[in-house]
Order: structure tokens, then sequence, then C-alpha cells
């Protein structure tokens, strides 16, 4: 598996904002342990470069403490992470949370004073973690659209209309790619309702789906593009029927 596998040449993202926050890997989840330090590495220099969310927790504290990680060293263990501003890192053990292409990845590190560079109080260096925790985001296979296909999602959000490329999709959800521009208002978090899914030879319609992650992209041809992660809700017996055949016939056709 690829945890980080490139979407297209990265954008780096600004600071963290409160809806970036991502919560922990649940304690029953079936996770799995990161030791190699050439692939905690490899991890951790692509969500520098990416700007993603870094989520910090401590104990007992459900409120995440939001950075990222500025930068990796390319020879030694360390990294720095950057805190948003007007905020601190309690001491003691903290819980740092990020959400890869494909994958949720979970750390812990303890310092009883987390010193930070001279006159940069908002950057702090640190270590290696030993293991990282990573749980596979997706519970279904998901089948990339065949090349040169025209295979849309539609639908209506606070009245404006949107129709998308897909990209890809499963029994669990699908993704979408559009413009920056088009991008605009569709945040985490946010549901789209009666979603129209045009899929080659067959129009099916998706009662809501929820947005579950966006990320920014570079493509050569198109310039400043978004793709955002969707999952169904609560998907009909009939819907779910119909798009594990069409996914069986992509399956089986490539």
């Amino acid at each position: 598996m690829q945890l980080n596998e490139p979407i297209s040449v990265l954008t780096r993202k600004g600071p963290p904002r409160p809806q970036d926050a991502v919560t922990p890997i649940p304690a029953t989840a079936n996770s799995f342990e990161m030791t190699s330090e050439d692939d905690i590495g490899d991890t951790l220099t692509f969500l520098a470069a990416s700007g993603e969310a870094i989520s910090m927790y401590a104990p007992g504290n459900r409120e995440a403490i939001l950075g990222r990680i500025l930068s990796v060293d390319p020879e030694q263990p360390h990294f720095v992470m950057e805190l948003n501003e007007e905020v601190a890192l309690p001491s003691g053990k903290i819980t740092f949370v990020a959400c890869l292409p494909n994958a949720k990845l979970q750390f812990r590190l303890s310092n009883l004073d987390w010193n930070s560079l001279p006159d940069r109080p908002r950057l702090i260096p640190m270590v290696f973690p030993e293991t990282c925790a990573v749980l596979n985001r997706r519970a279904s296979d998901r089948v990339e659209t065949p090349l040169g296909s025209n295979y849309t999602a539609s639908f209506v959000m606070n009245g404006v209309p949107h129709e998308m490329s897909i990209y890809d999709f499963s029994l669990g959800g699908l993704g979408l790619r559009c413009g920056k521009l088009q991008a605009k208002g569709l945040l985490k978090g946010r549901k789209m309702r009666d979603v129209v899914l045009d899929l080659g030879t067959e129009t099916i319609t998706v009662a809501e789906m929820e947005i579950r992650f966006t990320r920014s992209f570079r493509s050569f041809l198109l310039g400043e593009q978004v793709h955002l992660g969707c999952m169904f809700v609560n998907l009909e017996s009939a819907t779910a029927s119909r798009i594990k055949s069409i996914l069986g016939q992509l399956g089986h056709a490539s």
C-alpha cells in the first residue's frame, strides 16, 4: 500500500483551520504499525511538502492543537513542527494525527518541555517517533474511472448547481475533481443531497453524500484543482447493488 501516493504536484497549504482537525484513531480500529525509520521519514516529508494539518492532543483534552510540519531533516531522524498562532504544546505526552491520501496516521511523542527554536516560539524541533499507527481510510476498494470517460456527479448546494468529474468510486464513496473556484464553499463535513451520478451506461441518484476531506493540487493542463473525497451516507440497498454491478464491470474490464 502506498500511503503517500501523489495525486498530482503538491501545493503546500496555509495554516490549518479548525475544520481541518483530524480525530484520533479509535483504540478498536484495525490499524497497523509503521516501524521503518525510512518509511516514517518519507511520510513526514510528504506531510511537510503538502502542509497537511497536524492535530495534536494532550491527555484528557478533546480539542486539537493545530499545526503542520515545517521541515524534515534529510539525514537525521528530526523534524520541525510549526504551531498555529497563539497556541502552545503542554508538557508531557502528545498524540499527533494527520490524514494521508488513503490513510490516517497517528503517533505519540513525549517531552517535559517542548523547547522552541531561538526567537521562533512557534517552531518546535522534534525527533521521529519509533512507530506510527496507520489506518486505511478506505473500507472498500475503489476503482478509477476509465481514461477518456466522462463520469460526473451533479448536485445543488445552497442554490448553486455543481457538476464535477468523478475520479474514482467504490461502495463507500467517490472522489471528485473540480476547479478551485467551483469548490468554493465545499468544505469538510458538508453534505450533498440528491446527487446524480452519470456512470457511463447508467445514471444513479444517491440520496446523500458527505465531504470527508478536500485536497488542492496543480494540474499541468488545468491549473489549480481540488480533490474532494466523499462518503455515501445511508446508501439504499438497491442503489448499492447498482453501484456494485458497475464496479464489477469496470474491475473485469481492467
